[in-house]
């Protein structure tokens, strides 16, 4: 393909444009919605979204999966000792973003972040398949690892130590982004975009707004 390799371009038409006005005023209440179409039309991995974080020089950006959506904020899980976990210990600020290519939708959300409580990060943990539980003991993410074969070996012994009853390590757990920023995205023809916003108020409340594409 040569220097056009990455010259594609894909006129949007799959949605009417937004309707300001019938949205309502809560952005909880506007995600709900769009996930909910998302889980009947997105094969595969409707939840997951690029958590990015800031490592004091740069953005860094990966994919993680959204596990919860309460009245607080949005909840993924990870090792708390992982380049994210160490970036969000100095710097608790986030943004999130999911992006579904089958509704031609995208939602950001910016916010702060926290650590869900013990009980929250050990009810979800005992729920994971038994593999994604040893996996969690044995692997130092984010570190350096000589090989695959050095991991599998620590899975082998985390079985042996185990024998299925795997807890939760203490240096796994969930975080809880709660925003004060969502953005929906809509593509629409002649990229003359839907970019609708919600900003938390100090007051309380959120502020909505449209954007320019």
């Amino acid at each position: 393909m040569g220097k056009d390799k990455f010259k594609q371009r894909t006129d949007y038409q799959l949605n009417d444009p937004l309707d300001f006005g019938q949205l309502g005023d809560d952005p909880f209440h506007v995600f709900h919605q769009w996930y909910d179409v998302a889980l009947e039309h997105v094969r595969k991995d409707p939840n997951a979204m690029v958590l990015s974080t800031f490592d004091g020089e740069y953005p860094r950006g990966r994919v993680v999966l959204l596990k919860e959506l309460d009245e607080k904020g949005l909840v993924f899980f990870t090792n708390y000792q992982s380049d994210k976990g160490s970036e969000l210990a100095v710097n608790p600020k986030a943004s999130l973003v999911f992006y579904w290519k089958e509704l031609e939708r995208q939602i950001r959300v910016e916010g702060v972040v926290e650590k869900t409580s013990a009980a929250e990060s050990d009810d979800y943990f005992l729920s994971r398949p038994l593999g994604s539980r040893l996996g969690a003991w044995a692997s130092p993410q984010s570190q350096s690892i000589a090989n695959r074969e050095w991991l599998k070996e620590q899975i082998e012994e985390r079985s042996k130590e185990f024998n299925e009853q795997v807890h939760r390590p203490p240096f796994w757990g969930g975080y809880r982004l709660i925003p004060v920023r969502f953005e929906f995205w809509q593509g629409q023809s002649s990229r003359l975009h839907d970019r609708l916003v919600f900003e938390k108020k100090q007051e309380g409340g959120w502020l909505k707004k449209r954007l320019a594409p």
